[in-house]
């Protein structure tokens, strides 16, 4: 499982026009979710997440995770991040999930961050097109895989 986590001031996801989930300050966490995944990576990268200490304290150091900051999170399915690139200029994306294993994983991964922030999180939509505006704050932008745990 890879997680994009971006500092963000604002971020919001469309769908169809319409406004699926906006937030104020927070991470909006792009989800790779490949078929050798299992909740045991869900809650590790979870816990992973929540925890970050990526927002400034008052000496300016990176130092506060979500809760001290009150902040939330946007989660965005993203099956790409799973792209294959080593032949040709046409990605691959046998790594990712087929739906009926990464679904019931991005439902369970929406229900621990939930649980592990403490308050609900704001989503896009599975397999949705869906166009996605943020404020990166810093440039914040970490890559935390599951897989690279030692």
């Amino acid at each position: 499982m890879i997680a994009v986590i971006q500092r963000v001031s604002q971020a919001s996801v469309t769908i169809d026009n319409q406004v699926n989930g906006q937030i104020e300050a927070g991470f909006l966490v792009l989800l790779g979710i490949t078929h050798t995944d299992t909740r045991e990576d869900v809650e590790w990268l979870s816990k992973k997440i929540v925890g970050m200490r990526i927002f400034s304290d008052a000496d300016g150091k990176m130092n506060l995770d979500l809760a001290a900051v009150n902040g939330t999170i946007l989660l965005i399915s993203q099956f790409t991040l799973h792209a294959s690139t080593k032949k040709g200029n046409r990605p691959s994306f046998i790594e990712a999930a087929r739906p009926e294993v990464a679904i019931p994983l991005y439902k369970t991964m929406i229900s621990q961050l939930s649980t592990d922030l403490g308050k609900p999180i704001q989503t896009g939509e599975f397999g949705a097109d869906m166009k996605v505006a943020l404020v990166n704050d810093g440039p914040v932008t970490i890559l935390i895989d599951s897989k690279n745990r030692i």
